[in-house]
């Protein structure tokens, strides 16, 4: 059949995808086949997932509100946590209102549709999320691609459209397969320049840069009403869904043209209070983020000692390259053996010839752990001439 022989073809070229059942997880640990090793691919930098507060308000959401929400928020209502959580979001990013998506693939395939008009134009960086492209190809606007961070490339295309064109710059502000920032400043200029609009994804940043942890706007000092910005709730803040923050005008805009809100369930209300547990930690305790990047800084440095190959990341994502799908399966294969779960990155996530494996540090990672990924790494990397 066809299915068959597709599956066969990916993996003769090793891109075979298959899911591992985890037994258990915590910020640092998983089972899985009864072995516990130590966990280097989760967002859950700070480790909000597990915390106590987190599951206590999921817990005594649950009792008040149920498991799900029933039906879409324009259908059923807005349940309180929605709300709460929304309010929460705007002013922990300052701007004067937020929505919240179930997911945030489905804020980037809901937003950038209601954002560009059908004669304007949406150029994006190479390397943006799927869910940021798709969005992009769902909207009726015209699709161009710059190279990735390239400022110069970026210009040029400004510099064809016609002056009055609706024109929509889009980014990741921490590129989450390459773990480098955009370079936002520039960006923003850019947009300012042309007259054009900037739109971040900060899924990767929020809870993990600026001063308070607001994110990549707030670590280069861009002003957060000046651009369109989304985040999610799955990675620094530890719950599942996605947000965008704007203006009030602008988030009842999004409310009544994203289809992917208009017309989908509501996230469960127990994991939007959950959120809001997380958010009010994140501000209240600024020692994990500090942990995050010591811990960060560590692995890094280590790493780099031995002769690994590095994407040009500046985040607790630490993508190694070994370029050859195959080599980034056994290397992945091997640090399981060694107690170290880690899977590889292939394409078509990465482009060819860029196979990696993705590690992810967070503030839960004590000295033994980082020590112990460190060693597994260096044999197996010795083991597969990769060093």
């Amino acid at each position: 059949m066809m299915f068959d022989r597709y599956l066969q073809a990916l993996e003769a070229q090793h891109l075979l995808r298959r899911l591992r059942t985890i037994e258990s997880s915590d910020a640092t640990r998983i089972t899985v086949d009864g072995r516990s090793l130590i966990l280097m691919a989760s967002n859950n930098y700070l480790g909000l997932a597990n915390h106590p507060a987190v599951k206590q308000a999921a817990t005594q959401a649950i009792a008040q509100w149920g498991v799900g929400s029933g039906a879409s928020r324009l259908i059923s209502g807005t349940a309180k946590p929605h709300q709460e959580l929304e309010e929460q979001l705007a002013h922990f990013k300052q701007t004067k209102s937020a929505l919240v998506f179930g997911s945030g693939y489905a804020t980037n395939v809901g937003v950038i549709p209601a954002l560009a008009e059908k004669e304007g134009l949406i150029l994006a960086d190479r390397l943006c999320h799927a869910s940021l492209i798709d969005g992009c190809r769902l909207a009726k606007a015209e699709l161009r691609v710059f190279h990735h961070n390239d400022t110069s490339h970026l210009q040029k295309l400004l510099e064809k459209k016609s002056a009055r064109r609706p024109t929509l710059i889009v980014t990741e502000g921490v590129f989450s397969m390459d773990g480098d920032l955009a370079p936002l400043s520039a960006l923003h200029h850019l947009a300012q320049s042309y007259e054009a609009s900037l739109l971040v994804d900060d899924a990767h940043g929020t809870g993990v840069l600026g001063a308070s942890g607001r994110g990549t706007l707030e670590h280069f000092g861009i002003q957060a009403h000046s651009c369109f910005q989304m985040g999610t709730l799955s990675k620094a803040i530890g719950t599942s869904g996605g947000y965008v923050v704007g203006t009030n005008a602008f988030i009842q805009y999004v409310i009544n043209t994203a289809r992917s809100f208009m017309y989908t369930t509501a996230p469960p209300p127990a994991i939007m209070a959950a959120a809001s547990a997380a958010i009010s930690l994140i501000q209240a305790e600024p020692e994990r983020r500090s942990r995050l990047w010591k811990n960060r800084e560590r692995m890094y440095t280590g790493l780099k000692a031995m002769g690994f190959s590095f994407t040009e990341t500046q985040s607790p994502i630490l993508p190694i390259l070994v370029q050859d799908p195959e080599k980034a399966l056994a290397m992945s294969e091997s640090l399981s053996r060694a107690g170290v779960y880690v899977p590889a990155i292939r394409p078509p996530t990465v482009p060819k010839g860029s196979s990696r494996l993705r590690l992810t540090v967070t503030s839960e990672h004590t000295e033994e752990h980082l020590e112990s990924v460190i060693k597994a790494c260096k044999k197996v990397g010795e083991d597969l001439r990769l060093i």
